[in-house]
């Protein structure tokens, strides 16, 4: 039998802008996490980097040079490295400095920003998304650290969101990836070395389901799955969930009550275990639709049983 669970929400945060389309939260230590505002509302072009810590309920905002689809923790103390458009760098939150190091991601193709990603040893995996959510032109690549070459593993997604990677007993690596509108998980092989993906296999299929499968984390012990599910419409509640990885069976929900667009997990140490962060949007929303959703936008937190085993702190990039 499924659990349910009661996210509750931060009531934050309290500007519209920040609360259009927070995503992509990353534990940066027991009580913190970061989190991207991808967009400041719907015409703007320019977007944040923010850093929210329990203790104090204090979130500090950095605007960046456009709009960031991810930002994770780096090496260097205050540094995060950023897809921001359609370039890859560092933004230094000491100084507020940005400094590119990869610049023309998907350069053949028009009306596209990077999205989801993540830090893989001294690897960025990462995809983009067309912003009209219609046509199958995106990219999903990899940045390969051993020589800083740009990689494109597919050329044919629409909106690339949640990623996650493992390494098996056998030392290969499963990379699991989620293309919003195609409401799957499918997993590949993944060899970093030969900058190549093996064939797709689907873990999980949404199809029939109100909401598409947005961001995506595994649990501590890779045995689960946690994915957000955004529900683009007017609903009671939002909902993330968690699947047993290898059988796809549906375990627990954490809904978000008034708040159906829900976009990211993370998990983050606090008050002696680990809490569920459920960042969501208002998005697609009307005024009608936010005032029948008046959490819309805001961040959650969860309960949950799971263990810190050491695993919840994202991988850095080594600069």
């Amino acid at each position: 039998m499924t659990e349910i669970r009661q996210a509750r929400s931060l009531r934050f945060p309290t500007t519209d802008s920040l609360r259009f389309l927070p995503e992509g939260p990353i534990p940066i230590g027991p009580g913190k996490f970061s989190w991207v505002g991808i967009q400041h509302g719907g015409d703007s072009k320019v977007g944040s980097l923010n850093l929210y810590d329990f203790a104090t309920r204090n979130n500090r905002s950095f605007e960046l040079p456009g709009r960031p689809g991810f930002a994770l923790p780096c090496r260097t103390n205050g540094s995060f490295v950023v897809g921001c458009e359609r370039t890859l760098g560092i933004f230094d939150t000491l100084t507020n400095d940005w400094m590119p190091f990869c610049e023309g991601v998907d350069d053949d193709v028009t009306n596209t920003i990077i999205n989801d990603g993540l830090v893989y040893e001294d690897n960025l995996i990462f995809g983009t998304k067309d912003l009209e959510f219609a046509t199958k032109k995106a990219g999903l690549y990899l940045y390969r650290g051993s020589d800083s070459k740009l990689i494109r593993l597919r050329d044919d997604q629409i909106c690339s969101n949640g990623k996650a990677i493992i390494q098996g007993d056998d030392g290969n690596l499963t990379l699991f990836d989620i293309d919003s509108p195609t409401r799957k998980i499918v997993r590949y092989p993944i060899d970093i070395a030969a900058g190549k993906l093996g064939s797709p296999m689907t873990v999980i299929d949404f199809d029939g389901d109100p909401a598409v499968p947005d961001g995506m984390i595994l649990t501590p012990d890779g045995t689960g799955i946690i994915v957000a599910m955004f529900h683009p419409g007017v609903a009671d509640f939002g909902q993330t969930r968690l699947y047993d990885r290898e059988s796809g069976e549906l375990k627990c929900t954490w809904q978000t009550p008034g708040s159906p667009q829900n976009t990211c997990p993370a998990l983050v140490s606090f008050e002696g275990g680990l809490k569920l962060v459920i960042t969501t949007a208002v998005e697609n929303f009307s005024p009608a639709d936010r005032d029948a959703c008046p959490n819309a936008g805001y961040i959650f937190i969860g309960d949950t049983d799971m263990k810190d085993n050491g695993s919840v702190l994202s991988s850095v990039f080594p600069r």
